[in-house]
């Protein structure tokens, strides 16, 4: 069984603001956080990225290095994406290198994909109007 806990976005963003210490990472691609908008207060560290669009082998090192780097040892560790996928990946990735307190957004920044296979309509951070911007 899993020990990542998947939170609705609106969740989330309630776990966040009441623990000022959460850290907040985006783990879509570069490109994705910069054009499409990424949630206000994340950081970005990406789980899978351009050119190669392999798995990033230093993520877990990277979210460790936030985590020393201010936000303290055993704070929550929140992840986003576009649908809750490659961030869920990115969090079991995280427990098995013994991180503990890892969340997932389910339905990610986006979405999932409506019939006319747009985002944003049914689902994910966007479609809640929780607060985002564009670089």
């Amino acid at each position: 069984m899993s020990q990542v806990r998947t939170l609705q976005p609106k969740e989330a963003w309630d776990l966040i603001q009441g623990h000022p210490n959460a850290l907040f990472i985006d783990t879509r691609s570069l490109m994705e956080h910069l054009f499409i908008g990424h949630p206000v207060g994340c950081i970005h560290i990406a789980w899978i990225d351009e050119p190669d669009w392999t798995i990033n082998p230093e993520f877990a090192t990277e979210v460790r290095r936030a985590i020393l780097g201010g936000v303290g040892v055993g704070a929550p560790v929140v992840l986003i994406c576009r649908s809750g996928v490659r961030s869920l990946e990115a969090a079991e990735c995280l427990v098995q290198a013994g991180f503990r307190n890892i969340y997932n957004i389910a339905d990610g920044f986006e979405g999932p994909l409506d019939d006319h296979h747009h985002r944003s309509t049914l689902g994910g951070w966007r479609y809640h109007d929780l607060p985002w911007e564009q670089s």
